[in-house]
């Protein structure tokens, strides 16, 4: 091992300076005393220590483990030394007089004993024993390791970085010694008679979550389970230390530190019970497999279990807090009883009647971020497969395994570091997964982009704004075009009838001058009709051409089948931040009508035949200010709506409320905001909410909630066929209302300011509606 010690003969052989020889020299001789120590080391703690804490120091029958203790008293070198000097009396443990070299020894052998893995790695072949590993090992058939392989048994991506060399050693020895949380076996006997054998990933006093063998969930009450017949000991085998492989298996396993995945599959074929894209077009009564609840986007549910007449009896049922986290904005998917929520670069996957923890994936947030993904924003999943998809602060979009939250794959959609960022939920259409990206304020170039949901591979990419040169670049006259921002941000809508993907775009930059953007700028703040397989182009309206006051269209492309004047049409609904509601063919992008929706709107004198606004040229930002209307908050934003079919009413949240509009000059950084300009609110004007009903066939108010509070929140709404329309109201109440009057019928005041909106989901034959209110998801039903 040491022959030729490491190349000494390069010291002798070639001019060296005798400095740099004698350092060398001191390094190597260090580096032999510390092997030295450690075993001089394990020695002593043979004879001293392993009677308690075990001769591995996993523990023993009178002293706890020393590894793989996250919750140890001891950590640093210093720690341990002073742990043997001083013992642990209260504890039982006595402190121990040693000489001076002693107790080095023996805490370099502890300190060793407690380092990761990947720190201290063993000796070996790592390529032989990868191969072992997927090969003849037959390890990736229940194990996986960057994105390949099985699942029953944890992941080991990052074991070298989790584990100690003697903790992976002791694993492959006595397998059965010490079974990671979650994958115990055991076969639950039902009352029915049933038997379910699999794996213990969660239980307690009242009730027990099992992952069968063929990868279904099961999620049961105690009061279901008749018996628990628990194995002893692991699926896995116990590996032959004097077997030939052993060496380079350990050394591939105490070596993996983490790192992206390194192939797009865990498995060839689809898990049982995996959610197919026909389970997310067409769901299952009381699931909610998608971010608006459907692919459609109208957010109304055919649940009625929760009416008009019994709502007034509505409890909380649990509640599950996300650690760490700011207002949360997601809206949780539920399929197969299984309820997912996120914030920031974090997954939890629920039992969706209890609200109890599945499993969790996070990794650490971005530095160096701007904008709103340098705020902690996170809208929530999608699902197809066995796959959940999430974006990530920094502009990736990741898969993880719905069964056991591994990571799978990880692809970067844009580089963060020129101003970009995601937020929110992706959409699923057929087998891609699409997103858009965030940094609309910070001069990104905006765009939607799919992927395979198997490989993360990218298969299309539509740019919003055109690249100079390009067709319609001359709707930007100026220089800003390099930087022109319109981002696709929020999650878009599909209609499956016509098979056209819709996606919303943002505001041009800089926002509030638009000197050096002459020009409709398009494709900002337009909606967009796109062929889901290619990215295609078929046509595309534009609410708000050469906008002034960012007026993001990012609020929902809603698709709804309706009479409209006299006629079935395919109509798509759009309740723009600019006051005016839209109603267009969504065949060809036809203008149908637009009608305000608040009373505070002076930027426009009205819309025209064609649905292009007539600016006023009062409500042009100046350099001293001007007062104009919406405020920069928009007359609506990004939080749901809904519509309801049985009333023909679209239902939303609205902002009365002005600002005063400054124009500046603005220099595009990396890093920085690009507005050009800012906001501020005039002293006479105090912003109101109001939950309001527009009636499809008129445009008309039909009737409205008004609200007291700061005018702050940013709340959504939900309808269903209960005849309730479900709202966050601007005190912090969650609240309900007729939806055919707008009559207050039931609230429960959380005191929380509303970031996020309302779903609804049957579990055990129960309704529940949930919605994120601070760093908590809280779910509600019927006693």
């Amino acid at each position: 091992m040491y022959r030729n010690t490491l190349g000494l003969s390069f010291l002798f052989s070639k001019p060296v300076s005798i400095s740099l020889r004698i350092l060398i020299l001191s390094l190597l001789a260090a580096a032999w005393m510390s092997g030295q120590n450690v075993k001089s080391g394990r020695k002593r703690f043979v004879t001293m220590c392993a009677a308690c804490h075990g001769a591995d120091g996993t523990g023993g029958e009178r002293g706890p483990a020393l590894v793989g203790r996250e919750e140890s008293r001891i950590h640093s070198v210093e720690d341990i030394r002073n742990a043997i000097r001083n013992g642990f009396p209260a504890a039982g443990m006595p402190p121990f007089r040693l000489r001076a070299e002693q107790l080095e020894d023996l805490v370099a052998y502890v300190h060793e004993l407690r380092s990761p893995a990947a720190d201290n790695p063993a000796p070996g072949d790592r390529a032989a024993g990868e191969q072992f590993f997927f090969g003849t090992g037959n390890c990736a058939n229940c194990h996986t390791v960057r994105g390949r392989g099985g699942w029953i048994g944890p992941d080991l991506s990052d074991l070298g970085r989790r584990r100690s060399l003697s903790e992976i050693e002791g694993a492959l020895k006595d397998p059965g010694r010490r079974v990671t949380r979650g994958f115990a076996v055991a076969t639950v006997r039902l009352g029915t008679g049933e038997s379910i054998r699999g794996l213990l990933r969660n239980e307690s006093t009242f009730d027990v979550q099992l992952i069968g063998l063929d990868g279904r969930i099961h999620l049961l009450a105690r009061s279901e389970i008749a018996a628990i017949d628990r194995m002893k000991g692991s699926l896995m085998p116990a590996v032959r230390a004097d077997a030939p492989e052993y060496p380079n298996l350990l050394a591939y396993l105490s070596r993996l530190a983490g790192g992206a995945p390194d192939a797009a599959t865990i498995h060839a074929e689809p898990l049982p019970g995996a959610v197919s894209f026909e389970q997310i077009a067409n769901p299952k009564p009381g699931e909610w497999p998608t971010y608006h609840g459907v692919l459609t986007g109208d957010r109304h549910s055919q649940l009625d279990q929760i009416d008009a007449s019994n709502v007034a009896n509505l409890a909380a049922q649990w509640s599950f807090m996300i650690g760490d986290s700011r207002k949360l904005e997601v809206t949780p998917v539920v399929v197969d009883g299984v309820m997912y929520v996120t914030t920031v670069n974090e997954a939890h996957a629920l039992d969706a009647r209890t609200g109890r923890e599945i499993w969790q994936y996070s990794r650490p947030r971005s530095k160096g971020l701007a904008g709103d993904a340098a705020g902690g924003i996170n809208r929530g999943v999608a699902i197809l497969g066995d796959r959940v998809f999430m974006v990530t602060d920094n502009a990736h979009l990741i898969a993880l395994h719905r069964v056991t939250g591994s990571l799978l794959w990880d692809v970067e959609m844009a580089d963060s570091h020129q101003n970009y960022g995601a937020t929110s939920a992706p959409l699923v259409v057929n087998d891609l997964v699409m997103s858009g990206t965030s940094g609309g304020d910070e001069g990104i170039r905006g765009f939607v982009a799919a992927y395979k949901a198997s490989t993360g591979e990218r298969a299309w990419r539509f740019w919003t704004v055109p690249a100079p040169g390009e067709p319609l670049a001359e709707t930007w006259k100026g220089k800003v075009i390099d930087h022109p921002c319109a981002a696709a941000w929020l999650t878009g809508t599909y209609d499956k009838e016509t098979n056209l993907l819709f996606w919303t775009t943002g505001n041009p930059c800089p926002d509030y001058n638009g000197d050096e953007r002459i020009g409709d700028n398009l494709y900002s703040d337009s909606v967009l009709a796109l062929e889901p397989e290619t990215g295609k182009l078929r046509w595309y309206f534009q609410y708000t051409p050469h906008d002034l006051h960012d007026w993001d269209s990012t609020q929902t492309a809603m698709v709804v089948d309706a009479d409209f004047e006299g006629k079935p049409r395919k109509l798509l609904l759009h309740a723009n931040r600019n006051g005016y509601f839209y109603v267009l063919d969504r065949t060809n992008g036809e203008f149908l009508r637009a009608t305000p929706f608040v009373q505070k709107l002076t930027w426009a004198k009205g819309i025209d035949a064609k649905g292009r606004p007539i600016p006023n040229p009062d409500a042009i930002p100046t350099r001293p200010g001007v007062r104009a209307c919406p405020a920069v908050d928009g007359a609506t934003n990004w939080f749901s709506n809904a519509y309801d079919p049985a009333t023909g009413l679209f239902y939303l949240m609205a902002l009365e409320k002005c600002n005063i509009y400054t124009k500046a000059e603005a220099v595009w950084t990396p890093g920085e905001s690009y507005y050009g300009g800012d906001t501020r609110n005039p002293p006479d004007d105090h912003g109101q909410k109001f939950l309001r009903a527009i009636d499809l066939q008129t445009g008309k108010i039909a009737w409205e909630l008004p609200q007291t509070g700061e005018a702050d929140s940013w709340g959504g709404v939900l309808s269903t066929a209960g005849g309730v329309v479900f709202f966050c109201e601007d005190s912090g109440a969650f609240a309900a209302a007729d939806a055919k009057t707008g009559k207050l019928l039931w609230h429960y005041q959380t005191s929380e300011l509303w970031k996020a909106s309302p779903m609804t989901y049957m579990a055990g034959g129960r309704q529940y509606v949930a919605v994120a209110a601070g760093s908590h998801v809280v779910a509600f039903a019927l006693p």
